[in-house]
């Protein structure tokens, strides 16, 4: 099983990334392959260059695509899961983690292919995981849960994997009150990714 974590936090002393470490550590223990691109460690370049607005917003696929993209396209590939995970910020995901996406998922391989171009591989499982200071049914009340699922799943992920899901991990202005809660649903995603991938 090959797993590929998009990784979005700038703090390791976040819960974001406890949670990130305690989900890698249940994969490496299933004798899985797995690749992280630790966005804010790598310094990824989130912002898209002039260059490669005439490629995206033009459609001119016969400019080249940037090397940093290249490398995400084959972990892309090699993968059979693709967990996003990172905290909501002002009812989304970082801008590092969007820019990921204007860039990665790019004119001719994300979409609009052309016979002539790579064309991205449809992922088994695609999982989301936001950590979140409001509890989710606060968030599910005002409407932005339902919001942030409409974009990751259905316009970013989209028919791009077979099976895809979100979960929230909300309440963590109040952390010691979700902490075992939040650990328990993550212990029990080995069987959801055994299930979409085998």
């Amino acid at each position: 099983m090959n797993i590929l974590f998009v990784y979005c936090h700038p703090s390791e002393r976040s819960y974001t990334f406890e949670i990130f470490s305690h989900l890698k550590a249940l994969l490496w223990a299933q004798n899985w392959n797995i690749e992280v691109s630790d966005l804010y460690a790598n310094n990824f370049q989130s912002n898209m260059t002039a260059e490669e607005y005439l490629r995206e917003g033009l459609s001119q696929t016969l400019l080249p695509i940037p090397n940093d993209v290249r490398e995400e396209h084959r972990k892309i590939e090699n993968a059979d899961c693709i967990i996003f995970l990172y905290p909501v910020w002002w009812s989304d995901c970082p801008a590092m983690m969007k820019g990921w996406f204007d860039r990665v998922f790019a004119v001719g391989y994300a979409y609009g292919q052309k016979s002539d171009l790579p064309k991205m591989k449809t992922i088994n499982y695609g999982l989301v995981i936001c950590t979140a200071g409001h509890p989710n049914n606060f968030l599910e009340e005002i409407g932005i849960a339902q919001s942030m699922q409409h974009i990751m799943l259905e316009d970013r992920l989209g028919k791009r994997f077979k099976h895809k899901e979100m979960l929230i991990l909300g309440g963590t202005l109040a952390i010691d009150e979700v902490r075992e809660h939040h650990l328990q649903q993550i212990d029990g995603l080995v069987k959801r990714i055994v299930r979409y991938c085998s």
